[in-house]
């Protein structure tokens, strides 16, 4: 066990080190989605009230929505230093010492996750100006809910990360299924506006779920109404499955990725 316990140790702590010296990712990471927020939210206020959302403005109904564009974004940024640890030669020294793959996968997942999750509190800092007024418990239960959210999304790009030769190639992979996946999730418009195609699209997306979590947790105590979307309990269990599933998935590829 403690040398199953020692690498992840040693791997979570590798990547909080790197994230303190590379202050950069910061801004990329959190201002990004501010500036998304900012701007696609105040231009869209005054045309567009979400549907099944009463007393919500667009403002504060794409709030949610940015938060979790900071933890993709995050996830995106960490995973991708599995690309770049290939190239300088340390996770091939990582593979050949004495450790599971599995501890490997896991402390690479849990680092991203807990960066994910710490700039997503931040992001937190803004939910008045959203219109969100959160006590304490409700925040415990936010914070809980992005934990989740952001070893979900940790563990795809990982999945991705470890089969990717080039940033080039990593990118445009999570490109193409992230951001899809958090357009469809209910950040940008809600279930209840779109057309069929889409509805089926965004029902069978587990991002959805974790969104809808999202939303009922930040409201916990002063819920409007949130026509259209899973209840609390089922929107956390999906969550928590695909977390689950991401981080085997990125196990498996781990395991079958031979240098």
């Amino acid at each position: 066990m403690r040398r199953w316990i020692l690498p992840v140790w040693g791997l979570w702590w590798r990547e909080m080190v790197r994230f303190v010296r590379q202050r950069s990712r910061v801004t990329g990471a959190l201002l990004q989605p501010l500036v998304f927020w900012l701007l696609l939210g105040g231009g869209l206020n005054a045309s567009f009230r979400p549907t099944g959302f009463a007393g919500v403005s667009y403002v504060e109904y794409f709030y949610p929505g940015t938060v979790v564009l900071v933890l993709l974004f995050t996830a995106i940024f960490a995973t991708i230093a599995t690309v770049e640890d290939r190239k300088s030669g340390f996770l091939q020294g990582v593979l050949v010492a004495p450790m599971a793959r599995s501890a490997i996968v896991l402390g690479q997942v849990l680092g991203s996750a807990t960066l994910a999750t710490l700039q997503g509190t931040l992001m937190l800092a803004f939910a008045p100006a959203g219109g969100v007024r959160l006590a304490l418990g409700p925040f415990v239960l936010t914070v809980l809910v992005m934990s989740v959210l952001a070893i979900a999304l940790s563990g795809l790009g990982l999945s991705i990360a470890w089969r990717m030769d080039s940033t080039q190639g990593f990118h445009a992979v999570m490109n193409m299924l992230l951001l899809p996946l958090w357009f469809l999730s209910g950040a940008v418009f809600p279930v209840n506006d779109a057309p069929l195609p889409i509805w089926l699209l965004m029902v069978v997306n587990p991002l959805m779920y974790g969104m809808a979590a999202l939303r009922r947790s930040l409201y916990w105590q002063e819920a409007p109404s949130l026509e259209g979307l899973p209840s609390f309990a089922t929107s956390l269990l999906v969550s928590v499955v695909f977390a689950a599933a991401t981080l085997a998935l990125a196990t498996r590829n781990a395991k079958r990725q031979v240098w």
